[in-house]
C-alpha cells in the first residue's frame, strides 16, 4: 500500500509540473503576441492596424508584423508627481528626470 501512495504522489507531482510549465508557455506566447501588431506596408494605408495577420482591407496586400514600442514616461526621483513623456529636468528642483520603468519603489 505504501508503494502505491508513493507512486500516486510522484504522478501527481509530474502532472502538476507539466500543467505549470504549459501555463507558463501559454502566458509567454500571449505576451509575445501582445507586443506585435500588423499594418499595411503601403504608406497610404498605414492607418490600417490589426491585432492579427491578414490582408489589408484597402489594397489587399499582406499585413506586416511590427513591434509595439513601449510607452516611456519620465519622473523626478524627488517629486513623483512630476510626470512627462520626454526626458529633461524637473521644474521643481532641476534634477534629471528618470524613466518610470527603471525607478525602484
Amino acid at each position: 500500500m505504501k508503494g502505491k501512495k508513493q507512486l500516486l504522489a510522484r504522478i501527481a507531482l509530474v502532472v502538476g509540473a507539466v500543467l505549470i510549465l504549459n501555463g507558463n508557455a501559454v502566458q509567454s506566447s500571449f505576451a509575445k503576441e501582445a507586443a506585435v501588431y500588423y499594418t499595411c506596408p503601403m504608406p497610404e494605408d498605414a492607418s490600417v492596424v490589426m491585432d492579427k495577420p491578414g490582408k489589408c482591407p484597402k489594397c489587399g496586400m499582406d499585413l506586416m508584423a511590427k513591434k509595439k514600442e513601449p510607452v516611456v514616461k519620465y519622473t523626478c526621483p524627488m517629486h513623483p508627481d512630476v510626470v512627462t513623456d520626454k526626458p529633461g529636468k524637473c521644474p521643481k528642483c532641476g534634477m534629471n528626470l528618470v524613466p518610470i520603468k527603471e525607478q525602484k519603489k
